[in-house]
Order: C-alpha cells, then structure tokens, then sequence
C-alpha cells in the first residue's frame, strides 16, 4: 500500500504516490461529528494541492449550507485555458499597470483560439498557428508580446502550483523585429498633417504634442492641466512603458494653444478631454486620425508593409529623426525621448549631418 503524505502547506490535503510516480490527491474534513475522504484526482490530470485545498473548503462550505451535491466532478472546469487565464487576469488586475493591455491582448488575440481548450491539449502547434496566424497583421514586437503572455499566463499557474503542466510556449522562438527603416514625416508631410487636422482642436492639439514632444499616444491623452507649466514651457509626461516620468518642452504656437485651453479646465482635468469620455479618449483619438493618415500617406503601401505604413507612433519617430537631423546630440535625443537604453535611440544616429569632415580637415592644422 503506498505511503499516505500529507501536505505541507495546506490542512486537510493528502495523496499517495503512484507506481509511475503520479500523484493521487484527496481531501479529509471532518463536519457534524462525521469524517469525509473524497478523491479529487491526480496530478496528471491538472490537480494540485492549491485545487484540493480549494475544493475542501467548497466542500465545507455546501455542508455548512446544506447543499448536498458532489464537489468532485467539476475538477474539469479549471483546466481549460480560459479559467487559467482569468486567475492570471484577477492577479494582474490588482498587481500590474499593464492590466489593460494584457485584457485586451487576450480578449483580441488569444481567447478565440485557446479558451475552450483543455491545458493539456494545447501544444506546440496551437501556439506556433497563434504566431503564423497574427504575424500575417501585426508587427513581430507585437506577436512576441502575444506569445510573451500565453506563455506567463501558463508560468504564472504552475508556479502557484494551480496546474501541473509543460508550458508549451518554451519551444517557441520570438521573432526578430525589424527595426532598420524608422518611418517619419518630412516637412512637407508634416505641414500636410497639419492643414488636414487645423479645422478640429482636439486632433490639431494632439498631432503638435505628439510632434514636440515625442510622446507617446497613452501619454498624452494623460496630460492634466497641473502636468504644464506655461511659463517655462514644460509638460510632465508620464512614460507608462517604462514606468516613469520626464519632461517635455513646447514652442510659442503650442503655448497660445494651451493658455486658452487651460483658463478653462480644472488642475485635474485632462488638457484633451473634449466632450469625450475619459474611457474612451485613447479610442476616439485613434478613429479620429488614423484614417486621416492613411488618407495622406498609406494609399499604395500594402497593409502588411509595416515597416512603411505610417501609424500615430510614426509622430514619435519623427519627432526624434528630426531632431537627429538638426544635429542634436544622441544623450539628448535619448533624454527628450526617455529610452531607457541607449541602443534604442543610436536607430536615428545614421540622420544626423555628417559632420565628421570638419574635424578631420583640422586634425593636424
């Protein structure tokens, strides 16, 4: 008879070990003078000790209230995709800033694929259609963070020991962004912009901080009025990709725009938020101008040219690519753009002046 062992980290919950060195759980309570045993299941088939101590305190709670009905059958319910990604989901909620993005990755891109599937069906193949599937729209940085989250999704059950399994995304290769063209707008482009956006204040705003500062799209429908201060020219930006602040710098143009703005918003108010939803900002901005640009600038480039395509994040490489242009310092470029990494902005060092031949016709006068 195998040896009973009882868990370490939870009252009540006890399993044997299997001849093939499977792990068979069940749970003991004790309630109106009677004892209970009842067999939850093996680890083979997605049980854990978390899962028993679960459903012992299910179990107590039905006899409390006088609910009869068995605990054991519903064990299936937990392993399919969805119930492991709804646990990561309630924990990333409360715990992350990128609650957000993670909801709607899944909800957008995973969940019609894997929700209904069993945690032990899903493979290698599952994942690697996901990929091929989404690299046929999106950019490859995009897919990773796709994959990317499958994969913590997975990682995060089985280190809280709710799922005993293989994560199947380990064998998956991330692809390699391609980050060689940066697009951006030239002058003339830029002007073109803004003669198309000039009749609507919300969009006119927007495109001219987002060209003098570089920001990026969730940054600046962030901007609250106590975030300018007018007389200095500076807007505190919040980077919410790296998880930080810094400053940005408007001209004179901007400035008259904001003086009158701002004499009619509250310290709290967002400088953007006209008529529109706070919820609904981010959405409204991006329905708003993304047909403008395409509009302007997308008509012969083929949806999957990504590379070409300009999107309202092309505002922020020009942004940077100009000011590489004008031969402003690579540390200064990294500063007014926040990269946390250098490597990320030396992508504009190739537009600045060549002005290497001054110095080397001087070398030796």
């Amino acid at each position: 008879m195998s040896k009973v062992i009882k868990s370490k980290r939870y009252i009540g919950v006890f399993y044997n070990i299997l001849k093939n060195n499977d792990k068979s759980y069940y749970i003991i309570y004790k309630m109106n003078n009677k004892t209970h045993r009842i067999h939850i299941g093996k680890k083979s088939e997605g049980v854990t000790e978390a899962f028993c101590h679960q459903k012992r305190n299910e179990a107590i709670n039905k006899i409390k209230f006088g609910d009869n009905s068995s605990i054991v059958n519903t064990k299936k319910s937990i392993i399919t995709f969805d119930t492991i990604a709804q646990r990561f989901l309630e924990y990333n909620k409360l715990h992350s800033k990128d609650y957000t993005n993670s909801l709607s990755r899944y909800n957008n891109h995973i969940k019609s694929y894997l929700a209904s599937k069993s945690i032990n069906d899903i493979n290698y193949d599952d994942i690697q259609k996901i990929q091929q599937d989404k690299l046929k729209k999106l950019a490859p940085k995009t897919v990773n963070h796709i994959i990317q989250l499958i994969s913590t999704i997975y990682n995060y059950n089985i280190t809280n020991e709710y799922i005993s399994v293989t994560n199947p995304v380990n064998r998956i290769k991330k692809l390699k962004p391609n980050n060689e063209r940066l697009r951006y707008l030239n002058i003339s482009e830029i002007k073109e912009l803004i003669e198309e956006v000039k009749h609507d204040e919300q969009l006119l705003l927007f495109v001219k901080l987002a060209l003098q500062t570089g920001a990026r799209l969730n940054s600046i429908i962030q901007i609250k009025k106590k975030d300018i201060d007018l007389e200095n020219r500076i807007i505190s930006l919040q980077d919410y990709k790296n998880n930080s602040f810094y400053r940005g710098f408007f001209n004179d143009e901007i400035y008259t725009i904001l003086k009158d703005r701002l004499d009619k918003l509250k310290s709290n108010d967002f400088i953007l938020l006209y008529n529109t939803e706070k919820t609904n900002l981010k959405t409204y901005i991006s329905k708003k101008l993304q047909p403008i640009l395409n509009q302007l600038f997308n008509k012969e480039i083929d949806l999957k040219d990504r590379q070409n395509r300009v999107v309202i994040h092309t505002l922020r490489h020009t942004f940077a690519s100009h000011l590489a242009i004008n031969g402003t310092p690579i540390f200064t470029i990294q500063k007014l753009m926040n990269h946390k990494d250098i490597n990320m902005t030396l992508r504009y060092a190739k537009l600045a002046p060549d002005s290497g031949k001054n110095f080397v016709e001087k070398l030796y006068l």
